[in-house]
C-alpha cells in the first residue's frame, strides 16, 4: 500500500477516530485505525464496539491497500510534521513509513492487519431519511444538557427519540428537570419505535456536521446510523424503557411571566456567585411586575436583586436549582422569555416569547 495525502486533510480525520477511541490502551485492535486506499481515496474507520466512525478524503493512490495502526501515535506523528503532503507506505514488514515530501523526515509505525479490525455496522440505504442538519443540531442542543448522569437509572442516560406521524421529538431528563423539542422534517421520516440515544454520538453529530445541508438517519431495534458530508457514524441504544414524560407536562398552569432572557440571565450570573454550591439553590420571588432573586451562602454572605418582568397575581416564592435556568438560557435565543407555574412546590415551565416547538421543565427544591 502506497499513498499520497495531506497532512491537514488526514489530521483532521485521525482527531475524531482518536476521540472516539480514547479509553482503549495500546494492547487492543480497538486501539487502532483501519485505513484503506483505493479509488483515489483513503477510508478511515475507528470504534469503541459501541461507536463506529467512517470517514473518506482524498488521496493519491500509488499501490491500493489496507492496514491498521496505533491511532494515539499515528495522530502524535502526524501532528509534528510540518505542513504539505506526506506519503505513506507499507513496507514488506508490514511496518507503515511515514514520509513528507522533500523533507529528511521518517516514522515507521507497526501495524496490524486489517483482517483483525472488527466491521462496522451498516444498513441499505433506502433505510435512511433526510433531515436539516441545523435542525436537527438544534433539537440536540435544546435536550442534552438535561440528560441524567446517574448510572444506576441507566435509561435516562441518552435522548428519547420517536415519531409522532411525520413528527420527530426529543425529549432529555434527569428526574429533576426535562427538556422537549419537536419538528417535521421536509422528507418523509421512517417508521421507528421510540429509542434512547447515547449522548457521545450526539455530540459527535454536533461538533462534526457542518450545520448546512441535510443528514440522514436510520434507526433500528438496537443501532443508530448517521450519514452527513463524507462521514457516517453508528451507534448502538440505550436499552430499557424511557419514562412516561408525558405525565410531567403540565396540561396547563395557573400564572405566567414575561420577561427578558438577557435581563434573566445576567441576574442569575450574579446572584449564583452566593449560593450555596451543594445544593445550587436560589429563591425566586414573583409580585406585581417584579422578579426578586435571591441567594444566601452560609458564613459567607448574600446576594438579591430586582428585574422587571410581566406578572400579574398573588406573590409566590420558589427554591430553584439555578443550573436548571442557565442551560436552557444558554439554547434559547428569543429576546423574551414565558414562565409558568401554579404553585411553589409543582413544576415550573421555561418557554420563549412567542412559544416555539420546545420548553424545559424545572422541577422547584424545598425552600430550606
Amino acid at each position: 500500500m502506497k499513498f499520497i495525502c495531506d497532512k491537514s486533510v488526514i489530521v483532521k480525520e485521525i482527531s475524531i477516530a482518536q476521540e472516539i477511541i480514547s479509553s482503549r490502551n495500546a494492547l487492543s485492535i480497538l486501539s487502532n485505525v483501519l485505513i484503506e486506499a483505493h479509488d483515489d481515496a483513503l477510508i478511515i474507520k475507528a470504534t469503541d464496539l459501541k461507536v463506529g466512525f467512517e470517514t473518506r478524503i482524498p488521496a493519491i493512490i500509488e499501490i491500493p491497500g489496507s492496514t491498521t495502526v496505533f491511532c494515539d501515535k499515528f495522530l502524535g506523528i502526524l501532528r509534528s510534521l510540518p505542513d504539505g503532503e506526506i506519503t505513506f507506505e507499507q513496507n514488506e514488514n508490514e511496518r507503515l513509513t511515514i514520509r513528507p515530501l522533500d523533507k529528511k523526515i521518517v516514522f515507521e509505525l507497526n501495524c496490524i492487519t486489517a483482517e483483525k479490525f472488527p466491521e462496522l455496522q451498516s444498513i441499505e440505504d433506502d433505510s435512511y431519511f433526510d433531515i436539516s442538519q441545523e435542525l436537527f443540531n438544534s433539537m440536540i442542543s435544546q435536550t442534552i444538557f438535561s440528560i441524567s448522569v446517574d448510572e444506576a437509572r441507566y435509561f435516562m442516560n441518552g435522548v428519547y427519540m420517536e415519531k409522532n406521524d411525520n413528527t420527530l421529538l426529543m425529549v432529555a431528563t434527569d428526574g429533576r428537570r426535562l427538556s422537549y423539542i419537536s419538528a417535521d422534517p421536509e422528507s418523509e421520516v421512517n417508521d421507528f419505535k421510540g429509542v434512547i440515544i447515547p449522548p457521545k454520538i450526539l455530540n459527535l453529530i454536533k461538533k462534526l456536521s457542518s450545520g448546512e445541508g441535510n443528514l440522514s438517519l436510520a434507526v433500528t431495534e438496537k443501532t443508530i446510523y448517521v450519514k452527513f458530508d463524507n462521514q457516517k457514524i453508528t451507534s448502538t441504544l440505550i436499552e430499557g424503557q424511557f419514562p412516561n414524560f408525558s405525565r410531567v407536562i403540565p396540561e396547563s398552569q395557573e400564572y405566567n411571566v414575561i420577561l427578558e432572557r438577557t435581563a434573566l440571565n445576567e441576574a442569575l450570573k450574579r446572584v449564583s456567585l452566593l449560593a450555596e454550591q451543594k445544593s445550587k439553590r436560589i429563591y425566586l420571588t414573583f409580585s406585581e411586575g417584579n422578579l426578586n432573586l435571591k441567594s444566601e451562602e452560609s458564613e459567607i454572605g448574600m446576594a438579591d436583586e430586582d428585574i422587571a418582568c410581566d406578572y400579574s397575581g398573588e406573590e409566590i416564592r420558589l427554591a430553584v436549582n439555578y443550573i436548571y435556568l442557565q442551560d436552557p438560557l444558554k439554547v434559547i435565543k428569543d429576546d423574551l422569555l414565558k414562565l409558568e407555574f401554579s404553585e411553589a412546590n409543582r413544576a415550573v415551565t421555561l418557554k420563549c416569547n412567542p412559544e416555539a416547538n420546545y420548553f424545559h421543565i424545572i422541577m422547584p427544591m424545598q425552600m430550606d
